[in-house]
């Protein structure tokens, strides 16, 4: 945990994928640079979590070596997941990394460890706890603005609720950056939302009977002009480290 000069461990969910680089086509376990460096630009210790499955998955020891936790972005969730058919737009589907990202949340909140989930990672948040998603947003919302193109993020309003864990670190209302074509429908029973945009789509939701979990619909990592969230996270987890490092003290006496 949290010993390297005080800068906590960072975990970050990871995509499974096929790749090239040099003369290599294999499968390859991937996280847009993006992620590490805000991460690393707030002060925390990034730490790669790719998709493993099976019965002895590792999940459980992978988040008792954290600080904290992010979720990242990535393919649509299986909506077998919260007992859907699949849209005919729902494509590319990894069940395995959200079991995977999913035991690793469980584990999370186990021990209050602070959690940030992004786009996808929103979406985990929900499902896990029993909500449900949007499986093409554009259905509902009647525009595709929130994923404007192929690889071309939406500048997004967003309103947040005043007193929310959102609105603490973010200070009120903010353009972020969107990709995403599914969103948040049916809001899980322990979550609050914190966030819409100016269409009535969830943004950000939170779980308040932990000390610091947020899901954000958007990609604060493609904003380096703002790392405010990643801020936020790395500092509830110097608290999470001082707390553990604190509690083996006291058993050493």
């Amino acid at each position: 945990m949290g010993s390297n000069d005080s800068k906590p461990l960072i975990g970050l969910t990871t995509y499974a994928e096929r790749a090239q680089t040099g003369v290599w086509d294999t499968d390859f376990a991937l996280l847009p640079f993006n992620y590490v460096d805000a991460v690393s630009r707030a002060g925390g210790v990034p730490v790669l979590l790719p998709p493993v499955n099976g019965d002895t998955d590792g999940s459980a020891e992978a988040v008792a070596a954290l600080d904290g936790l992010v979720i990242s972005g990535g393919a649509d969730i299986d909506p077998a997941a919260y007992d859907q058919p699949p849209h005919p737009a729902t494509t590319g589907t990894r069940p395995g990394r959200d079991g995977w990202e999913m035991r690793l949340l469980e584990h999370a909140l186990s021990r209050d460890l602070p959690v940030l989930g992004v786009c996808r990672g929103a979406q985990v948040l929900n499902v896990a706890l029993g909500g449900s998603l949007h499986q093409h947003l554009p259905d509902v919302v009647g525009h595709e603005s929130h994923r404007p193109a192929p690889a071309v993020f939406g500048p997004t309003r967003v309103r947040l609720a005043e007193g929310s864990l959102a609105a603490r670190i973010l200070g009120g209302d903010c353009k972020v950056p969107c990709y995403h074509h599914q969103a948040l429908d049916r809001i899980a029973p322990a979550l609050d939302v914190s966030g819409w945009s100016e269409d009535g789509t969830v943004e950000a939701v939170e779980l308040p009977a932990r000390r610091f979990v947020l899901g954000v619909q958007w990609h604060p990592e493609q904003d380096s002009g703002d790392p405010r969230l990643f801020e936020a996270l790395v500092a509830a987890a110097l608290r999470t480290a001082s707390r553990s490092e604190a509690s083996g003290t006291e058993e050493a006496r």
